[in-house]
């Protein structure tokens, strides 16, 4: 049985957090480390919708990088399956630890953003994009990574995960 988020509920369930990357962990990786699409239908049409965006600001699209994606799909998979919404997992790590862990190097600088409840890919997005944090992540014209996730709980509640990088 879903569960109906008001509007509040719904704005209270997004939250974004930026961090730089140490130069020392910049370390460049091949073009061919990335694929255009990955993921799911709804993950991609984040991806395209956040594009949509970023092009109306005049930033270059984001392409969906498959290690990036790994990370955002695992930490909203554990949020649906243990339901919690945090950017620390439940074990400790942090954004930037999961996207280490998923195989992405290289970037120097990295943003999360997540959110809960919104029941499609442009909910999502307009939610995100009516909050001043999360709204600057997207359109932040540094940013040349992405990674989206989407994960359901047992209530089919979607738990939403989103991950930028710079390369």
């Amino acid at each position: 049985m879903r569960r109906p988020l008001g509007m509040l509920a719904a704005a209270a369930a997004l939250a974004t957090i930026a961090a730089p990357v140490s130069a020392a962990q910049a370390v460049t990786a091949s073009a061919a480390s990335y694929a255009p699409e990955v993921g799911t239908a709804r993950e991609n049409t984040v991806v395209r919708l956040v594009n949509a965006r970023r092009a109306k600001k005049g930033c270059r699209a984001l392409m969906h990088h498959p290690r990036l994606h790994r990370a955002a799909r695992g930490h909203s998979a554990d949020m649906a399956e243990n339901r919690y919404f945090s950017h620390t997992s439940r074990d400790g790590r942090s954004f930037t630890d999961r996207i280490e862990e998923a195989g992405f190097i290289g970037g120097t600088r990295t943003a999360e953003n997540i959110g809960r409840g919104q029941r499609t890919p442009a909910m999502a997005v307009q939610s995100w994009m009516n909050t001043p944090g999360t709204r600057a992540a997207i359109l932040n014209c540094r940013f040349t990574f992405i990674g989206v996730g989407a994960a359901e709980d047992y209530d089919g509640a979607i738990y939403w995960t989103q991950l930028f990088a710079t390369k």
